[in-house]
C-alpha cells in the first residue's frame, strides 16, 4: 500500500496488533511520552481505528510529540466525524472557525456544529448559540441563540449559563426576566465563571433579581477578584471605604484600589449610592479611590495596605 505519495509500504497489522499500537500510544500519553505516544498512535490510526484517529488529530493540531500541522489535524478529524463522532465534527467545526489547516469558514463552522448537535453535544450547542447571537454563517437570531444556550446549559455548560443569564438580562431574544437571570448567573457563578461572578455581585448590590444584599455582593465580587477581575477589585476597595456588606476599613480599600490599580477609578456599577454619599457629583469626575482613601490614612497604614495588596498579588496574580 502506498501512503503519502511514496513508496514506502505500510505494514499490514492483524486486529490485535491495531489493538495494541492504540493501547501502547495511550500508555504513552499518560507517561507523557508524547513523541512514542504520537508514533503508535499514527499506526492504529492508519489502519483504521478510530479513537486512535481521533487522539492523533489533537496531537497535529496541539504540536504535541509530533510537528504542529493543521492540515493532518484537519484530515483525521474528516475521517472520524466522517464516521459520525461528534466530538470529531464538534473540533473540524472548530477549525473551520478559526481557519486552522483550511479557509476560514463559517458557514462550513455551522454545518459541523450541527452534525454534532444532533448527536447532544453540549459544547456544539453553546457553540452554535454564539454563532446565532453574533450572526457568523447563519443570520442573526436571538431566539436561536437562546434555545441552544438553553440546551447547552441544562447539560452544565458553564460558559452556556453565563450566556443564558445574560440574554434574559438583556432581554434578548427571550422575555425580560431578573429572575432567571440571577439563577443562570448563580449556575455558572459556582462552576467559577468570572464574568457570572461579577455580574452575580452586582446583582446583589442592587436588589435586581434578588433582594438587596451587599454581603452577598461582596461574596461574590471577592470570588471575581481572586480571578484577576480589575471592576470587583475596584468595587471591593468602594465597599469597604463606605463600609458596604462589611465594616468600614480604610487599609482593606486601599488594598483593594491598589490591587486594582490605575488610580482605584470608582465605576459606576457601584451605583448612585456611591456618588450621593461621596457628595461628588457625576461618576465622570470621581477621581482616584486610592488617593481619597489615603487622606483619611496615617502613614502606617498605607504601608499596611501596600504590604496586604503586594501579599494578595503574590497569591493570586498568574
Amino acid at each position: 500500500m502506498v501512503i503519502n505519495g511514496k513508496d514506502d509500504f505500510m505494514a499490514v497489522l492483524t486486529p490485535q496488533d491495531v489493538a495494541k499500537n492504540f493501547e501502547d500510544g495511550m500508555k504513552f500519553v499518560d507517561r507523557k511520552d508524547y513523541i512514542k505516544a504520537a508514533e503508535s498512535l499514527k499506526k492504529a490510526a492508519e489502519h483504521g481505528h478510530v479513537e486512535a484517529q481521533f487522539y492523533l488529530a489533537g496531537m497535529y493540531a496541539d504540536g504535541q510529540g509530533i510537528k504542529k500541522d493543521y492540515q493532518q489535524a484537519m484530515h483525521w478529524y474528516h475521517k472520524v466525524a466522517d464516521q459520525g463522532f461528534a466530538e470529531a465534527q464538534f473540533n473540524l467545526g472548530v477549525m473551520y472557525y478559526k481557519g486552522q489547516g483550511v479557509t476560514q469558514d463559517y458557514e462550513q463552522a455551522v454545518h459541523w456544529y450541527n452534525k454534532a448537535v444532533e448527536k447532544g453535544d453540549a459544547l456544539a450547542q453553546y457553540t452554535l448559540g454564539l454563532m446565532y447571537e453574533k450572526g457568523q454563517g447563519v443570520t442573526q437570531d436571538y431566539t436561536q441563540a437562546v434555545s441552544w444556550y438553553g440546551k447547552a446549559a441544562e447539560q452544565g455548560i458553564a460558559q452556556a449559563q453565563y450566556k443564558l443569564g445574560f440574554m434574559y438580562e438583556e432581554g434578548n431574544g427571550v422575555v425580560q426576566d431578573d429572575d432567571q437571570a440571577v439563577s443562570w448567573y448563580g449556575k455558572a457563578a459556582e462552576q467559577g465563571v468570572v464574568h457570572a461572578q461579577f455580574k452575580l455581585g452586582f446583582m446583589y448590590d442592587n436588589g435586581i433579581g434578588v433582594p438587596q444584599d451587599t454581603q452577598q455582593a461582596v461574596f461574590w465580587w471577592n470570588k471575581a477578584a481572586e480571578q484577576g477581575d480589575v471592576e470587583a477589585q475596584n468595587n471591593l476597595g468602594v465597599m469597604y471605604d463606605m463600609g458596604l456588606g462589611v465594616p468600614r476599613d480604610y487599609i482593606e480599600a486601599h488594598k483593594w484600589f491598589n490591587i486594582a490599580g490605575a488610580g482605584g477609578k470608582w465605576f459606576k456599577v457601584a451605583g448612585e449610592w456611591v456618588n450621593n454619599i461621596a457628595g461628588m457629583g457625576d461618576d465622570e469626575d470621581i477621581g482616584s479611590g486610592l488617593g481619597i482613601v489615603e487622606s483619611f490614612m496615617t502613614p502606617a497604614e498605607i504601608a499596611e495596605a501596600q504590604r496586604r495588596a503586594s501579599e494578595w498579588m503574590k497569591k493570586y496574580k498568574k
